[in-house]
């Protein structure tokens, strides 16, 4: 049976992963207050390493590449990958082989948690006149959705097999304020996505946990009380943006899929040809 390690509130060295994206780049300013040395990675441009930084990139489907970003770290915040949808072939080599590497080089130096940056839409074909929990049967709605199925199911045999711990962020929207009626459900303020994200590297135990990552949204198809044991608690709400948003988009055709379905766009996207 893997059992649970003792878990820091302060890391000597963590690994943050698609540090250069939207996401990325605002845990990095953020991350630093919590560990001695972040370590980060991404195949776009990082500029030059701050006080307490190093910079090491790499492409994640470059199996060695990614062992060396392991060694010596602590826990991984993992953001690295295509975050949109594309075609199986495009998203195979990073999404899917790559956070395979990541698990893999855990395994091989030690690293005992990993924050997993999965999505909403690993459920994206629930209806938006349903509400789920994180123990509901996953139904993808993208290519994209189905690599973040595939890292969930990673994680959790790599809790069962190594004892390596996971938390699977189901990231909504995150974003400065919500784009659209859909959003005023999935969004997510950075601050709260700090929140989540240090929840998820220092709750005492927590197996291969999932957890949605939305803020406190009046309007809600997403039920985290099966991930209270993580400690995250959204202070934000969309509702301040409501009205701005619906002055927007007066309207909405009940009969378009991107209505229909909690996945929104991601839903009719495709096909690709090669």
């Amino acid at each position: 049976m893997p059992t649970a390690h003792a878990t820091p509130l302060r890391f000597s060295r963590l690994l943050l992963t698609g540090a250069a994206g939207g996401l990325g780049r605002e845990l990095r300013s953020r991350l630093k207050a919590y560990c001695d040395v972040l370590r980060l990675s991404d195949i776009a441009e990082l500029g030059q390493a701050g006080p307490g930084e190093e910079v090491m990139p790499a492409a994640l489907e470059d199996k060695g590449a990614v062992d060396a970003l392991l060694k010596g770290v602590d826990a991984v915040v993992h953001l690295g990958g295509i975050s949109t949808e594309f075609s199986f072939e495009q998203i195979l080599p990073a999404n899917i082989l790559g956070t395979y590497h990541v698990y893999e080089g855990a395994r091989r130096h030690g690293a005992r948690r990993i924050v997993f940056a999965s999505s909403n839409h690993v459920t994206g074909f629930y209806r938006q006149d349903e509400v789920i929990d994180s123990e509901v049967r996953m139904r993808p709605d993208s290519y994209y959705g189905l690599s973040k199925a595939f890292g969930e199911n990673l994680a959790q045999f790599y809790w069962d097999r190594y004892g390596i711990e996971t938390v699977s962020l189901r990231i909504g929207s995150s974003f400065p304020e919500p784009k659209d009626r859909r959003m005023l459900a999935s969004w997510m303020s950075y601050d709260d996505l700090e929140r989540l994200v240090m929840s998820a590297l220092t709750a005492p135990i927590v197996g291969h946990s999932i957890v949605y990552g939305i803020s406190d949204n009046a309007t809600a198809w997403y039920d985290n009380s099966t991930a209270r044991h993580i400690g995250y608690r959204p202070q934000d709400s969309s509702e301040r943006f409501r009205a701005a948003v619906e002055a927007r988009q007066p309207r909405i055709d009940g009969t378009d899929p991107v209505a229909i379905y909690q996945g929104g766009g991601f839903v009719k996207q495709g096909p690709f040809e090669n």
